[in-house]
Formats: structure tokens, C-alpha cells, sequence
């Protein structure tokens, strides 16, 4: 259903004057032991960990770790700073995050580089001479704000399309400044050449780059420092954390994603700060007829409303299946469109998947659940995912492109069997057959049917992806592997 070569316009908002902002929104993250991977990882692991740390402090002494990137919650770039800067204070790192200002038509004109840097087309504003100016003046007045508290020999990582314009004005500045791209795709094309030539005058002197992929990397980087650095997830956040099975079904009837199997379930669970958290908020839109049954099998895929999560397609495949799936219910779930400020186009993928929704015969309808997360407690979302994801019977990530795609992540951790589009880093996580199912064409509606009924009848088979994905996760995509390679790039950009 959804087709990214016939996208509307993103935006139609004029451009507003550009002022610098007094000071850039700074996240507050409590510091965190590192230590305390320990017991998930291994003393080994854990040890190479802290002494990586603990050489990275005394080589930065004096000097800032600087994140900067578009918002502080919707997505997992903003999920995977907030947990690494956790770490980087608690070995006692001056680790800070800022998130950039902009106006309606910037974020309109970095959704559309998004877009080309997955290799897809975009109808949003043209890339021509007013864009480029007005993106350098939004870029210019976030990092005067910004300079306010970057240091000469600070380190600064700028994260994403929408900061790349800051790369010269800190690099005038003194700063050491790293620029870590997400997104890309693994067959360049015209759109991803567009998007280059569009951003490569602010990102030619940056200090060092960051992939997700080899293949992720432009040619005219070539012989520059570049590092690939894959994304991973922290085992003891809110959304990662063991959750017994009473608590996630409490926490999905609270929100109105299971009928109620015990009523004198509490939806609780553990805050990381130690204190007990509780379920309060409902969600903010739903589109369902009731609640899934308790015992009926729920398939589940955690996206953002992007068309190129392609929720309306796992919404079609679902209705196509036929009697397959008949007794499976479905649970599409992303974050409150309202919610995350740079992402111009979540309202209207919602509103498309709601409009699908109520096309959809009553058999279908009734078995079929749109969901957008509460935003306003970070905590409370995440164990909202956590218990969707813990009780799903199969997790889904149907995507057209994917950076990396944390949420399957998430779910192998947790030992769910997997049906995936072989797409970008999807295909780092997934051996097919071993460690999940993967998907050669994620516009083949059939077979992802097909794929994802027989995980939902054959529990011997669900059960051994399922292990064999936890296994995939602890080895490769936990936190201590990223931080290690991070904390190694600091040191090698400070000495330059």
C-alpha cells in the first residue's frame, strides 16, 4: 500500500526568519556504573570494558563528549544516546547531549534527505539554492547556540542530515567533530547521489565519519577517517529489562492491548533509578474494535509511522492472508505522532493506516490494532514496548530501507522469532533460518503471510530462532561492544 515514489509534499509551511536560539535543549542523563553489565556480559567483557573507559577518560581529560543530534525521544538514535551517555558519565566522562532547533521547512527538507539516503524518492522541497541557504542559516544559529558551551579540543558527535550543517562552524571553532549517519542503502543511486552533493560542502571537513554499514559509506569519502560502527541495545534499560509475564499483561490490558487475563495484576515495573513505575497513561489514538483475547497469538511491529517502515503493507499482507492467520491478532504500534517534532510526515502515515483500518472487512478489522505510544514518560513507553515485544508470538519489521533496525534487536533479545525484510542492517543481525526469517522482497505481501503464519503454528521452530536470536544479540549488539569502539574513535580523533 504504501509507495514512496508518489509521496505528497512533506510540508507547505513558509520559512520562518532564522534567530539563534538562546541555548540548545540539553539532555539530563543520570550517569550509570558500567560495571553493571557484568552480570549479562561477563566479567571479562565487562573488565575490557572499564579499562577502555577509564584510558579513554584520562586521554580527554579537560575536554567535553558532545552529542548533538534532532530530538530526545521517537526514535532510536535518540534511545541509543540517551543510554550511551549513561555509561560514558558513569565511567566519569563530560558527556552532553543537545538536541537542534529548526523550523517546519528545515525538518521538511532532512525528512526528504532521509528518504534519498535510503535510496528512495521524495516530492518534498526541492534541493536547490533557497533550501540550501535556509538550511545553512538554521544549521549556522543552532551552532551559535551550541558554541556557547563547545570548547576548543571538545569532541562533538553530529548525528544525522539535520546537524551536518554544523560541521564547519565547529570545526572553526576548535572542536575535534565527528558526523555519524544512521541511514543509507546498499545499492547508491541517483537519489542518494542528490543527497550528497546537497550535503557534502558542510560535511567536507569533519574530523572523522560514522557508518552502520560498509556499504553506507559515499566514494568521495575515500581515505578519509571513517569508522562503522553498528548500533546495539543496553540488556538493563526499561525496554530491555527481564519482564515477568503477569506484569506485561497487566501493562497491555492497562493500555488496551490485551483482554485482561488476571484482574488482580499490577502494571509495574522497575524504573532505572530503582523505584516502581506504574502504567497510568492511555493512548493518545487507537483504532481497535476490542482488546485482543489473552491467549489469542499477537503478531507486533514497533515502527515509526515512516512510509518506509511500510506499516500499511503489514496491515494489507495481514488482511491477504487468508485463513492462515485467522485466529492471530495484529498490533501495529509506533510513537504519538504529535510527539516527535522532527519527523514531518508520522501524522499522515497514521491517518493512511487508520483509513486502511476502517476499509477493512469486520473478520479483519476486529483482529487488526492501531496504537501510538504515550511520549510524555520515556520509561512508561519503553516497558510498553517491552511487554508487547516480550508477549508477541512473532515480531515483525517489514521495512522497504532500514539503517539498522533496533527494534529487531529488541525483539531477538527477547527471544521472539523474527520475520524481517532482508534490507540494510537487518541483514547484520539475521542469518536466515538460524537466527530469524528474512525476507528477499518486503513488497511481497505473500510471502511475508506465508513466513509469518508458520512461526505463529510451529512453536518448535518459533522456539529455536527465538534462541538462537538472543544468542545473535548477546554476542554482537549490546552496549560494551559499542561503547568499546566508540571510546576508541574519541581517542584516535583527540590525537589528531
Amino acid at each position: 500500500m504504501t509507495d514512496t515514489g508518489t509521496r505528497q509534499p512533506l510540508t507547505n509551511h513558509p520559512q520562518e526568519p532564522i534567530t539563534a536560539p538562546p541555548g540548545l535543549p540539553e539532555a539530563h542523563v543520570t550517569g550509570a556504573d558500567p560495571l553493571l553489565l557484568s552480570d549479562t556480559v561477563g566479567p571479562a567483557r565487562a573488565g575490557e570494558l572499564e579499562t577502555a573507559l577509564r584510558k579513554a577518560g584520562e586521554a580527554l581529560v579537560g575536554r567535553r563528549i558532545i552529542d548533538v543530534n534532532s530530538t530526545m525521544n521517537g526514535g532510536g538514535v535518540a534511545e541509543m544516546l540517551h543510554r550511551l551517555q549513561r555509561y560514558s558519565r558513569g565511567a566519569g566522562l563530560d558527556a552532553r547531549w543537545f538536541t537542534m532547533q529548526g523550523d517546519p521547512a528545515f525538518f521538511a527538507l532532512t525528512k526528504q534527505l532521509h528518504h534519498l539516503l535510503h535510496g528512495t524518492d521524495a516530492s518534498g522541497p526541492p534541493l536547490d539554492r533557497d533550501g540550501a541557504e535556509h538550511y545553512g542559516a538554521v544549521c549556522e544559529a543552532n551552532a551559535r547556540a551550541l558554541l556557547g558551551v563547545v570548547r576548543p579540543g571538545d569532541v562533538v558527535t553530529l548525528h544525522d542530515p539535520q546537524a551536518a550543517g554544523l560541521v564547519p562552524h565547529l570545526r572553526r571553532a576548535g572542536a575535534k567533530v565527528i558526523w555519524r549517519c544512521h541511514i543509507g542503502t546498499d545499492d547508491p543511486n541517483l537519489y542518494t547521489d542528490q543527497a550528497w552533493t546537497f550535503l557534502r560542502p558542510w560535511l567536507e571537513t569533519a574530523d572523522a565519519y560514522v557508518f552502520s554499514r560498509e556499504r553506507y559509506v559515499p566514494g568521495w569519502l575515500a581515505g578519509r577517517r571513517v569508522a562503522v560502527i553498528q548500533p546495539s541495545i543496553d540488556p538493563l534499560s526499561v525496554k530491555n529489562q527481564p519482564l515477568a509475564s503477569s506484569a506485561a499483561a497487566a501493562i497491555l490490558s492497562r493500555v488496551g492491548l490485551r483482554a485482561p487475563a488476571d484482574r488482580n495484576g499490577a502494571a509495574i515495573y522497575r524504573r532505572l533509578d530503582g523505584s516502581v513505575g506504574r502504567v497510568r497513561r492511555t493512548p493518545s489514538s487507537l483504532c481497535s474494535a476490542s482488546p485482543p483475547p489473552a491467549d489469542a497469538p499477537l503478531i507486533v511491529q514497533v515502527s515509526r509511522w515512516d512510509p518506509l517502515k511500510d506499516m500499511a503493507g503489514v496491515l494489507t499482507s495481514f488482511a491477504e492472508a487468508g485463513g492462515s492467520l485467522d485466529g492471530a491478532h495484529l498490533a501495529l504500534v509506533g510513537p504519538d505522532v504529535t510527539g516527535v517534532t522532527d519527523d514531518p510526515e508520522g501524522g499522515r502515515v497514521f491517518a493512511e493506516c487508520a483509513a486502511l483500518w476502517h476499509q477493512l472487512p469486520d473478520r479483519v478489522r476486529t483482529r487488526a490494532h492501531l496504537f501510538c505510544l504515550p511520549m510524555a514518560d520515556a520509561e512508561e513507553n519503553a516497558v510498553i514496548v517491552n511487554a508487547l515485544q516480550c508477549s508477541a508470538a512473532v515480531v515483525t519489521q517489514k521495512s522497504l530501507a532500514e539503517g539498522f533496525g533496533l527494534t529487531v534487536t529488541e525483539a531477538m533479545w527477547k527471544g521472539r522469532p523474527v520475520v524481517a525484510s532482508a534490507v540494510g542492517g537487518i541483514r547484520d543481525q539475521i542469518e536466515h533460518g538460524v537466527h530469524g526469517i528474512l525476507l528477499d522482497d518486503p513488497r511481497d505481501s505473500g510471502s511475508f503471510a506465508v513466513q509469518t503464519s508458520t512461526l505463529v503454528g510451529d512453536h518448535d521452530l518459533a522456539g529455536a530462532l527465538g534462541a538462537g536470536a538472543r544468542r545473535r544479540v548477546q554476542e554482537n549488539f549490546l552496549d560494551d561492544r559499542q561503547l568499546l569502539q566508540q571510546t576508541s574513535l574519541y581517542r584516535s580523533v583527540a590525537d589528531v
